[in-house]
């Protein structure tokens, strides 16, 4: 059987709330946001201000009061509130980060911080990564000051920095340092959740993230003896550490399935009618054609290696040597990663966190996830809604240290050929105008349709 359908309020009618000039802001908002080069590369170098003034400037036109909050120079973020009509009500939290992935102009179609509208999609760096989500934000809060409409809970809005890299000059830095904005925040909701994912013969299905792997990114240290390249060395920290990321890299993970996993599982073997047998995992994928995508990267825990560091000259042997693992971790998997790194990693070759995050699960039962369902299948009668784990992560991990449980939610309706996935810090990211005036009405409905679950008032 598919996941628990709990029944959503009915939401308002949208039509006189998303109207004409809400469907043209959230084109032109996607696009100047793009223009404004947000670009992190890590280790503290990154300058979301520009783009944080152009969003505050945003809501202040529309009488909503925002706070430009910088963690060090040029590493800004936006908060807000916009008060609901029940004032008992546990608030949501709205966040997106401001921040995008390096882009190289040459491998691109067209420039990426050109932000260029052509042929009904916007172009650029951002596009689906996440300023689309920002300008739907920014359009909807607009369109309801104009048509003076309240939401039924607190609403409060984030515009992150950093969240391409640590976060800690973002929502890091708010949890810590500004947890008094976020009081009775419950639920939050943000990237890399109800877009279309054509499965096949037609079948659209929009997975809802409701949980996350948790980050583990490693730095493994070996050291040996130094020496000259022409002499026999037995004890070389390159051998040594190319070993242990040999052991790493072919590693295969045991199948681990969360609740989350679970549900959308069952859901997804639901839609293309085959047995949901969760003893033979492997054998379930294999059978759910284009929809495995959805669910390979997060049965297991990963650790996949991605950068080494050795040596300075081609005939002396280094006395040390170093690499990074990109590892995730499933809810409940911690030990089990711990233990096998130990094991692969072996006698001759340590290993710590260079960065870590926990993992989420959220509940796929409850009165939110409901109301997303239902706004989403209000605008596509047609389609299918399943819960999704995340492989990454996303600024909900921080957010969950103020007890806020996070969705991925930032709708689109996207045509066949559009690899959504794929456009995720890929080259020519782009998203369709169609898809950004389908995630405006879907995603006011479910703001103004969404209640706090029961028990979690005036936190």
């Amino acid at each position: 059987m598919a996941e628990q359908r709990t029944t959503a309020p009915a939401a308002a009618d949208t039509s006189l709330v998303i109207d004409a000039q809400a469907l043209d802001e959230v084109v032109r908002f996607t696009s100047e946001l793009i223009r404004i080069d947000t670009t992190n590369r890590g280790g503290g170098e990154g300058i979301e201000r520009p783009a944080a003034e152009y969003v505050a400037e945003q809501l202040a036109d529309a009488g909503i009061t925002p706070q430009i909050l910088e963690s060090a120079p040029g590493r800004a973020n936006v908060v807000a509130r916009i008060p609901g009509t029940d004032p008992t009500a546990g608030a949501l939290l709205v966040h997106g980060h401001l921040d995008v992935v390096p882009a190289e102009p040459a491998d691109w179609t067209v420039h990426p911080f050109s932000g260029e509208v052509r042929d009904g999609v916007v172009w650029g760096r951002g596009a689906v990564d996440m300023k689309n989500m920002d300008a739907m934000v920014l359009s909807t809060v607009r369109a309801w000051a104009r048509s003076g409409q309240r939401p039924p809970r607190d609403i409060v809005l984030a515009f992150t920095a950093d969240e391409e890299d640590s976060a800690a000059y973002g929502s890091g830095y708010l949890v810590a340092e500004h947890a008094d904005l976020f009081e009775g925040c419950t639920e939050g909701i943000s990237e890399s959740g109800a877009f279309t994912f054509h499965a096949g013969d037609g079948l659209r299905i929009y997975p809802v993230a409701a949980g996350e792997r948790g980050t583990a990114w490693l730095k493994l240290s070996a050291k040996g003896t130094a020496g000259h390249g022409s002499k026999v060395n037995h004890d070389n920290a390159v051998t040594h550490l190319a070993a242990a990321i040999a052991r790493i890299g072919e590693h295969r993970w045991p199948v681990r399935i969360t609740d989350t996993v679970r549900a959308e599982l069952l859901a997804l073997a639901e839609l293309h009618g085959v047995a949901a047998d969760l003893d033979d995992v492997d054998g379930l994928l294999a059978k759910l054609g284009p929809s495995a995508t959805l669910v390979k990267s997060t049965v297991r825990n990963s650790a996949n290696p991605t950068m080494l560091d050795a040596g300075y000259k081609v005939n002396v042997i280094p006395g040390a040597a170093t690499a990074f693992v990109d590892g995730r971790i499933l809810p409940g998997g911690e030990e089990e990663f711990t233990t096998t790194l130990d094991e692969l990693t072996g006698p001759h070759v340590t290993w710590e966190y260079h960065h870590r995050e926990v993992p989420l699960t959220a509940p796929v039962d409850s009165p939110t996830y409901a109301a997303m369902r239902e706004a989403l299948e209000h605008f596509d009668p047609q389609g299918h809604v399943v819960p999704y784990c995340m492989s990454g992560g996303t600024d909900a991990k921080q957010f969950s240290r103020l007890g806020i449980t996070g969705y991925g939610f930032s709708p689109l309706k996207l045509p066949p050929g559009y690899d959504y996935l794929a456009l995720f810090h890929g080259v020519d990211e782009r998203v369709p105008v169609d898809a950004l005036h389908f995630g405006v009405r879907v995603l006011d409905r479910f703001l103004r349709g969404a209640t706090a679950p029961a028990g979690e008032e005036g936190r």
